[in-house]
């Protein structure tokens, strides 16, 4: 009985030393020329939620994506869609995609129109192999045809033509996220704990 209670309390301990209890959430500021945007990724039940607001183009659809870089010096310095999985650009409903495929916002309004982000997407993720933390949201010119328009570009980028805006997705909460690697030392110290108690019985 002593030596299942050890086995359970181990399980626990490394268990907790790499998760935290709460939500992680990420940012990016989209800044460049008239147009600004603030864009927050906040993990859920349902997958990562993001939402935010965007001005400073005409009303109309625009490609929306993750780039696999962190590099801003240019908005082409981002690099491709992020895309581990070597796949097809894809809608963000479509089974095959770019991890970074986000669709289209869409700005509405005469004087000013404002793009309103408000969707889940079940793909990207502030953890993992999807993880997007280091690498750059862009707003491109023109709509992201999903890959369905035909275009030479439209199984690559859409054809959503040049890059507007861009901006580091960047750790916003909490200010400590645990990992694998940094709850190593941990784990040891459980090992050793439970060792010890293993033979105090």
């Amino acid at each position: 009985m002593a030596i299942v209670t050890i086995i359970v309390f181990v399980f626990l301990c490394v268990f907790t030393s790499g998760t935290n209890g709460e939500n992680r959430v990420a940012v990016a500021h989209l800044v460049s020329g008239k147009i600004t945007g603030t864009i927050v990724f906040t993990e859920t039940s349902e997958g990562l939620h993001i939402t935010g607001t965007i001005t400073g183009l005409p009303a109309g659809r625009y490609g929306f994506h993750v780039h696999a870089l962190g590099d801003t010096s240019t908005c082409d310095a981002a690099g491709p869609h992020f895309d581990p999985e070597g796949n097809n650009h894809g809608g963000p409903d479509h089974n095959v995609r770019h991890v970074g495929d986000l669709g289209n916002v869409v700005f509405v309004g005469n004087q000013e129109p404002v793009a309103t982000v408000n969707f889940v997407d079940r793909l990207i993720t502030l953890r993992g192999k999807n993880n997007i933390i280091g690498r750059t949201l862009v707003l491109h010119e023109q709509e992201d045809d999903l890959g369905l328009g035909g275009h030479e570009l439209s199984l690559t980028t859409g054809n959503a033509g040049p890059r507007v805006a861009c901006g580091v997705i960047g750790i916003r909460s909490p200010v400590v996220w645990n990992s694998a690697v940094t709850s190593f030392p941990l784990i040891v110290l459980y090992v050793l704990a439970a060792v010890f108690l293993l033979f105090l019985n």
